[in-house]
């Protein structure tokens, strides 16, 4: 339930991927720093994976190996770090 209402709180919602900047300052985002915070202290969660995306965003995988439960972030270049998607049953596999 706690998991839920901080979620809710970001207002996460899979089409904020291709959201303008302007149009996500005001969903699910916060400075890099902020939600690296955020999701250590309230939920265990560290960086998994990180990547860039075709349109120079980075975007991380933050989980908590002892809770399984999962976060997926993207950065526009310049900008604030945005929630788009996060659950539970995280599962680190090394194929």
């Amino acid at each position: 339930m706690r998991r839920m209402i901080y979620l809710m709180s970001f207002g996460i919602g899979a089409a904020m991927i291709g959201a303008t900047q302007t149009h996500a300052e005001t969903r699910s985002c916060a400075s890099h720093a902020q939600v690296v915070e955020r999701l250590a202290q309230g939920f265990g969660e560290t960086r998994q994976s990180i990547g860039l995306s075709s349109d120079n965003t980075v975007v991380e995988v933050f989980a908590s190996r002892d809770t399984g439960s999962w976060t997926i972030t993207v950065t526009r270049p310049g900008g604030l770090t945005c929630l788009v998607a996060a659950g539970q049953a995280y599962q680190y596999v090394n194929e």
